[in-house]
């Protein structure tokens, strides 16, 4: 099972090295599929509004509800959330593939819905995932993977080494900072 996640150090830090290696990956001819976050927030108030950028070209698909002023809560739109899961599923199904990069293993796949059958399905046809993972849910993707994932160094460097490896592919290009 080739399973790799990685664990920002600081917000944000996640998202901005599988943006990086998405791009660089992209440069390089590897046809990916899965979804990464599109663009940080403006303001830190702003954490909580979450818009995924679906491989390989789009759509955008805005997974969180705004619930007003007034609401310290995040609020994941599981329907939002559930038609990204069905567009990257209808294209592992049709559409050839090398790699799967996934923004994160969060609350909804550590529950048993979100992206979790997709990253079944991918590794069971042999396609190699990379996933971000935040401390909050490494116990349930521990379970989830069995212990056969690889924890990726917060490094762009790492995660192209392993993306390359996993693909059996030579380093072609520098990393993209």
């Amino acid at each position: 099972m080739k399973l790799a996640t990685l664990t920002g150090t600081r917000r944000g830090e996640t998202d901005r090295l599988l943006a990086s290696a998405v791009a660089q990956l992209r440069q390089e001819g590897v046809r990916m599929l899965g979804a990464v976050r599109a663009g940080a927030p403006a303001h830190p108030d702003e954490q909580c509004e979450s818009t995924l950028l679906l491989l390989p070209e789009g759509p955008e698909i805005r997974i969180t509800q705004d619930l007003g002023s007034g609401s310290a809560a995040c609020r994941m739109d599981a329907g939002a959330l559930e038609e990204a899961v069905g567009v990257a599923t209808a294209r592992l199904a049709s559409e050839e593939v090398d790699l799967v990069i996934l923004n994160k293993f969060g609350l909804s796949e550590a529950e048993g819905r979100g992206f979790r059958a997709f990253i079944a399905d991918a590794l069971a046809r042999d396609i190699p995932v990379v996933l971000g993972l935040s401390e909050t849910h490494r116990a349930a993707f521990d379970d989830f993977a069995g212990g056969m994932a690889t924890r990726l160094q917060p490094d762009a460097a790492a995660i192209l080494d392993w993306c390359r490896a996993a693909l059996d592919r030579a380093s072609v290009a520098e990393p993209v900072e």
